[in-house]
C-alpha cells in the first residue's frame, strides 16, 4: 500500500476518453483499497466557474495570454487548496487536465510556452501523467452533437495534438493509444499506474528501513 499520496494526470485532446478511464482507474482503486481523491481542471471554484461558463458559451476567444492566465490562477488555488492537501494526508489525486492542458491550448494559438511555464512555476510536478492519444477527427466524432467549447475546432485540435507529442518525446507524459477498445486502454493506464504506486510503497519501505 503507498504511504504517501501520489499525483496522476490524465491530458489529451477533446474526445480522447479521459472521463471513461478515469473512472475506471478510480474504481480500480479504490477496490484496491487505496484512498483517492477525484479533481479537474478548470475547477469548480470560481475562477474555474468563470472558465468553464466562457468555453461553453462564448463565441469569440479572449486573447491567449488571457486565458493562460485564468486557467494559472485556477490552477494555483487548486494546487495550495486541494491537490498538495491531498497528497500530505497520504491520498492518490487523479485530475483531469493540468498544466499541459494549457501549455497545448494557449500554445496552439501562438503564445511563449516559457512564458506559461514560468506564470505557472508554483506548479506541482505530477508523479505521472498520461496523455490519451487519438486523432482529431476520432476525438471529434465521439463528442456527437453536443454544445462545443471555443476549443474544440480540427485546426485547433490538430495543433493541440502536435505539442502533447512534443511533450511525450521531451519525457514529460507517457503516450497510451487511446483508440483501441475501452479495455485495452484500461489494460495500459492500469499498468502505468500500478507500476508507479508499487515504486513508491518500495522506495517509503527503504526510507523507513533506514531510519
Amino acid at each position: 500500500m503507498v504511504k504517501r499520496g501520489a499525483f496522476i494526470v490524465f491530458e489529451g485532446i477533446d474526445g480522447s476518453g479521459k472521463s471513461t478511464h478515469m473512472r475506471l482507474l478510480i474504481d480500480d482503486l479504490n477496490r484496491r483499497s487505496y484512498d483517492v481523491l477525484q479533481t479537474a481542471e478548470p475547477t469548480r471554484g470560481a475562477i474555474g466557474a468563470f472558465i468553464r461558463e466562457y468555453m461553453g458559451s462564448a463565441t469569440t476567444r479572449l486573447p491567449p495570454e488571457v486565458e493562460a492566465l485564468l486557467f494559472a490562477a485556477d490552477r494555483f488555488e487548486h494546487v495550495k487548496g486541494i491537490i498538495e492537501p491531498a497528497i500530505e494526508r497520504g491520498q492518490i489525486v487523479v485530475s483531469d487536465r493540468y498544466l499541459h492542458s494549457t501549455l497545448a491550448y494557449q500554445g496552439a494559438a501562438g503564445l511563449s510556452l516559457e512564458w506559461i511555464r514560468e506564470i505557472n512555476r508554483f506548479a506541482l510536478v505530477p508523479d505521472l501523467c498520461i496523455l490519451l492519444d487519438v486523432s482529431p477527427e476520432i476525438g471529434l466524432s465521439r463528442l456527437g452533437r453536443r454544445r462545443k467549447t471555443v476549443f474544440e475546432e480540427l485546426a485547433i485540435q490538430h495543433e493541440v495534438r502536435n505539442l502533447y507529442l512534443d511533450f511525450v518525446r521531451r519525457g514529460e507524459m507517457v503516450k497510451v493509444d487511446a483508440e483501441g477498445s475501452v479495455e485495452e486502454v484500461q489494460r495500459q493506464v492500469s499498468s502505468l499506474v500500478m507500476n508507479l504506486l508499487q515504486g513508491i510503497g518500495k522506495t517509503m519501505n527503504r526510507a523507513t528501513s533506514a531510519i
